[in-house]
């Protein structure tokens, strides 16, 4: 990431539109900074929501190897398909 991504808040005031027009058009958050350390920054929103989207796959990832260790660990059988959607009422 270069420098170029990084204005300072106080510089950012005045210049928020140009700053989210790059962030939107280059795809790279632009990084605001106070006394030379970032605090925040710009991202376009359709980024934002990829980011988060593959954040919550990577939740939905781990935790299910979690639970495949867990069951590794215990020797606990999972519970076979047919049996949780009988449980839900969904047969």
């Amino acid at each position: 990431m270069s420098s170029t991504n990084s204005v300072a808040v106080s510089d950012a005031r005045d210049q928020l539109a140009s700053i989210i027009d790059r962030a939107r058009t280059e795809h790279e958050p632009v990084f605001l900074s106070r006394r030379g350390r970032r605090v925040a920054a710009v991202i376009d929103s359709d980024d934002l929501a990829r980011l988060i989207e593959l954040a919550e796959d990577m939740a939905d990832i781990r935790a299910a190897e979690e639970s495949r260790e867990e069951m590794r660990r215990t020797r606990i059988e999972p519970t076979p398909w047919n049996e949780v959607k009988a449980d839900l009422g969904l047969v």
